[in-house]
Formats: structure tokens, sequence, C-alpha cells
């Protein structure tokens, strides 16, 4: 995403209705990452609206999510990979 181009890209003024404790955790989660809300909903939307992920990608989360070619997890070999980093 050309972010060069974004930035000066006019902005215009708007209003939104929200669900009273949806607004709420909003505010919170904007206070959390030092943002303005309205600089935090702003972001949200960039990302959902432009960061699409590509083809492979798309493939990848099918398969995960179709269970196919699923493997059982070793847990004592994993515990013995995570102690070696």
């Amino acid at each position: 995403m050309d972010t060069t181009t974004l930035k000066n890209t006019p902005k215009v003024q708007t209003a939104f209705r929200f669900r009273k404790d949806l607004l709420e955790r909003l505010k919170i989660r904007a206070r959390k990452e030092n943002r303005s809300l309205n600089n935090y909903i702003e972001t949200i939307l960039m990302d959902v609206t432009y960061n699409q992920p590509n083809d492979e990608t798309i493939a990848a989360i099918k398969e995960a999510k179709s269970g196919k070619n699923l493997k059982k997890l070793d847990l004592k070999k994993f515990d013995e990979f995570v102690a070696n980093l």
C-alpha cells in the first residue's frame, strides 16, 4: 500500500452509529494503543479494506479450515524443540 498517496488523500467528516458496548470497547483499545478513537477506527477500516491476502495465503487458510492433511502433534518433541530455542 502506498502510504504517501493515502496521506495526501483528503478526509471527509462523517457520522456513524455504534452499539454503546462496541463504542466503549473501541475507546478502551484506542487508549491502550495511545491513539485517538478516530485514528484507531480508521486504521482498522484501512487494514480490512486494503490488506487483502494473496492467493497462496487464501489457499492455506482454506486448507487449515477444512482440517485436511492434519498431522498429530507429538508434544514431547515439541517441548524439546521449545526447550532448545
